[in-house]
């Protein structure tokens, strides 16, 4: 998976002899197809360890692995930043991220993956804008949505900084407002119950006077009927 053979871009690797003549076999499962690999599995250029709840970041390491032609860490709990240096895996046809939970940008090396016909990396915290080239703006948006990105081929447009408009200040106007409105709407009840009410009923004496004969007479009638009830059921 180190290396590879830059004539016709094919993918060699070294054979290792084994003199005890043991065997083993790995059966790969890639874009819906499961290929058996037995004296050949030195041959393999796939890895794929997608839902084993690895955690922890993607080793910078993995970048060096040039000859790897299909890569899969999906349904995982990985965090931290994509490592740029995969984008030196030139020959990379295939690679899902997907269903983790990543930050930070798509490195802009992911340019460089001109043979990628496989590319996910949806439902990840990944922020920012989409690196421009032809391979990753050729797939649907189904492979970048769960994220806060933007640009081609996605409908979300970038502000100057890289940042989807109508996001970076989104929640906290939002929130601005609806507090707003809240203070808004206090004042106008306090000041429509109190001086629309009240204050006659306090600086008006002959209001305040039919104000209370009215629940007085409110008062008697209700006592009438109660104890009218009363004598009925008894």
């Amino acid at each position: 998976m180190a290396t590879k053979n830059k004539t016709n871009n094919e993918v060699s690797a070294p054979i290792k002899i084994d003199y005890y003549r043991i065997y083993f076999k790995a059966l790969l499962v890639l874009k819906g197809r499961g290929d058996e690999y037995g004296s050949t599995l030195g041959l393999v250029t796939s890895m794929d360890l997608s839902t084993n709840s690895l955690t922890g970041e993607i080793p910078k390491e993995i970048g060096s692995l040039v000859g790897l032609l299909s890569l899969n860490f999906s349904g995982n709990l990985l965090t931290g930043n994509i490592p740029g240096n995969i984008g030196n895996m030139e020959l990379m046809e295939s690679l899902d991220l997907s269903m983790n939970r990543l930050n930070g940008e798509i490195p802009p090396s992911f340019s460089n993956l001109n043979f990628l016909n496989h590319f996910n990396v949806s439902y990840n915290n990944l922020t920012g804008q989409i690196p421009i080239s032809t391979q990753l703006q050729s797939f649907e948006s189904l492979s970048y949505v769960g994220n806060h990105l933007c640009g081609p081929p996605l409908t979300k447009n970038c502000t100057s900084k890289g940042i989807p408009t109508g996001v970076a200040n989104s929640g906290s106007s939002s929130e601005g407002s609806k507090v707003n409105w809240l203070y808004v709407s206090i004042v106008l009840g306090f000041v429509t119950g109190f001086w629309g009410l009240m204050a006659p009923l306090f600086f008006i004496r002959p209001w305040r006077h039919a104000y209370y004969r009215k629940l007085d007479h409110i008062g008697a009638k209700l006592y009438v009927f109660w104890a009218t009830m009363d004598i009925h059921s008894s």
